[in-house]
């Protein structure tokens, strides 16, 4: 039989199963691929919180990527949380030879406001990890760290889009879910615009939406999607997962990665 796509994922793992390594792995076996996963740090987490989090060391982070990549090889990577300087420039000086599609999900915060990315490694996310991607897609609190533009509306996506992609990437998704009226997101290369729009989903279960949407893009793209489809078809399908998100515990819900499947059934 001939393998799905093989996409890895380089991230956190998070206990409660919503965000993370374990949404990455539900997104991708949603979508036909196979993924696979290289962990960069363990969080104690649920529906209220992150209660601890503890990086590996970065000899553990390299033996896990080239066990898979010099064995099973991969058709697309993303990447979320690598928390330290240290972490993301590993995994950047991994990825300069990777030769394949990369999408930076350049994770600093959690969905209740833990700190997942040490604030010294900004500069690392800038000057070292963001060259390599093929699309990165932070939402507007990440957009806020990494240019110092506080977004308020479209002309600000625009603006902060534009400073990214002065940092060396390919293509910039600024996701704009944090702003009032419907989920507008906008994908550019800095030559041509797409803006993303859906109506906004009245669920307060949402976590794990970025992780989930980044790997679906880069589902996408191992299957030989243009950027601009890999990320429409990601959009159509969070959209999809945050309307059937479902409550879990005394906080925030997950998305539900198999909404598709149960709406078959």
């Amino acid at each position: 039989m001939t393998p799905p796509p093989c996409v890895l994922t380089i991230a956190g793992s998070d206990s409660g199963g919503g965000a993370g390594i374990q949404a990455d792995l539900k997104t991708m076996l949603a979508l036909g691929a196979h993924g696979m996963s290289v962990v960069t740090a363990v969080t104690a987490q649920n529906s209220v919180g992150v209660q601890g989090a503890w990086e590996l060391p970065v000899e553990a982070v390299r033996a896990q990527y080239r066990s898979v990549v010099d064995d099973i090889g991969v058709q697309a990577v993303k990447t979320g949380m690598l928390a330290s300087p240290a972490l993301v420039t590993a995994v950047a000086e991994l990825l300069a030879d990777a030769g394949v599609p990369v999408v930076v999900d350049p994770v600093s915060v959690s969905k209740h406001g833990d700190r997942l990315l040490a604030d010294d490694a900004l500069d690392a996310v800038r000057t070292r990890l963001l060259p390599r991607a093929t699309v990165t897609t932070p939402n507007l609190d990440e957009v806020a760290e990494l240019t110092g533009i506080t977004v308020t509306g479209e002309q600000g996506m625009r603006d902060a889009a534009d400073r990214l992609l002065s940092y060396g990437p390919a293509w910039v998704l600024v996701k704009g879910g944090h702003l009032p009226g419907d989920a507008v997101d906008l994908l550019t290369d800095g030559r041509e615009e797409h803006w993303l729009r859906a109506e906004r989903q009245d669920n307060r279960h949402t976590h794990g939406t970025g992780c989930t949407l980044a790997s679906a893009v880069a589902v996408g793209l191992a299957r030989g999607l243009t950027v601009p489809e890999a990320v429409r078809r990601a959009k159509d399908y969070v959209t999809g997962a945050i309307a059937a998100g479902f409550a879990l515990g005394a906080g925030i819900g997950p998305v539900d990665h198999g909404w598709q499947l149960r709406s078959r059934d």
